[in-house]
This record gives structure tokens, C-alpha cells and sequence, in this order.
């Protein structure tokens, strides 16, 4: 993870410190947020040991969200190789994902720190595309993936397992460095 800092007219994206760990637990444990996860609830210590292998590997650029002071979020995004045949530049795809303390959701937060990452993934890093995924009916997540310009490339039928409903439907989404760039609405 590179030391870089991001900054939007709200919010600054940082690299997560140890910290911050703690914080980012009080809000991504809660139900609600589990609810979304395809990871539920993380032991805290295993969790901690992950963040800190994360500010080792220069392929993973995750940044905490930072409002006044506050960590609100958490943006992550590994870059890696896409699909393709041998000769095949390496390191030209970034997976993408994001997970918010709800006392602060509705306020477009999470639009405004998706937008800032993917744009620092073209811009700066030089991805040449993005993928994220979401539980089909996790409509604030549909809605920020959308609203930063990517498009749904695939509806998975029952293609997810859900611990409390089951099979569900899911999405994924992608933006290519080429496409409209990426402006929250």
C-alpha cells in the first residue's frame, strides 16, 4: 500500500493505521453492515493482522475515510491481473469495495470516496478497469456504483449465498479507464 492521500471537498482518504482498527470494528460488526458482507463478522485480532499485511503489499491501495477527524469507511481496492492470453500486460485490473458506518450513510459519502479511488486508479495507478460486486438487492450499494459511472456487466441468479435467506441474486459492476469518467451525481 502506497502512503498516498486522497482528498475530496468532504473527505480525505488515507492509508488505514493501526489505529483506526478499532474504529473501523465498532461499525463493520454491526448488523446492519453484516447484513451486506459476504464476510460477516471478523475477530478482531485476525482482522488487525489483515490490515497490516495490507500496508505491505504494494498491490493493495485501501484507504480508511476520514470526516473531520472521524473514520467513516473504508475504501478498498487490489489491483491485479486480468484474463488473457500469455503476453498479456500484468496489473492492468482493480477489484473494488467499500464499507460504511451507517450513522453516516445518505449523505453521499461513500459516492464521493468510491469516485475519488476509482479516479486514482486510472489516473494514478493506470488500471485500465474496475470490477465490483454487490448483493443484487443492496440497493445503496447499486445506487453508488451506478452513480460513480460504472455499469452492470452481470446479473449472477442465485449465484450468492446469504446466511439468513439463502441463494440471492448478485451483480457486478465495471468501468473501463476509456468510459465516461466517473462524476458523483
Amino acid at each position: 500500500m502506497d502512503g498516498t492521500t486522497l482528498r475530496t471537498p468532504r473527505l480525505t482518504l488515507r492509508p488505514v493505521g493501526d489505529g483506526d482498527v478499532d474504529r473501523i470494528l465498532e461499525y463493520r460488526n454491526l448488523p446492519e453492515v453484516t447484513y451486506w458482507l459476504l464476510r460477516t463478522e471478523v475477530e478482531p485480532a485476525a482482522f488487525r493482522a489483515a490490515w497490516r499485511r495490507a500496508a505491505d503489499d504494494p498491490d493493495d491501495h485501501s484507504r480508511a475515510v476520514v470526516l473531520d477527524g472521524l473514520v467513516i469507511g473504508t475504501v478498498s481496492l487490489d489491483v491485479l491481473d486480468g484474463m488473457g492470453q500469455p503476453g498479456m500486460p500484468t496489473r492492468t485490473e482493480a477489484q473494488l469495495g467499500y464499507i460504511f458506518d451507517p450513522a453516516h450513510g445518505g449523505r453521499g459519502y461513500a459516492t464521493e470516496a468510491v469516485a475519488a479511488m476509482v479516479a486514482y486508479a486510472f489516473t494514478r495507478l493506470g488500471v485500465r478497469r474496475i470490477t465490483a460486486g454487490c448483493f443484487a438487492d443492496n440497493l445503496a450499494s447499486v445506487r453508488v456504483l451506478e452513480k460513480v459511472g460504472m455499469r452492470r456487466e452481470q446479473h449472477g441468479v442465485g449465484d450468492s449465498w446469504h446466511a439468513e435467506r439463502g441463494w440471492v441474486d448478485g451483480y457486478t459492476y465495471a468501468l473501463c479507464a476509456g468510459d465516461r469518467p466517473p462524476t458523483p451525481r
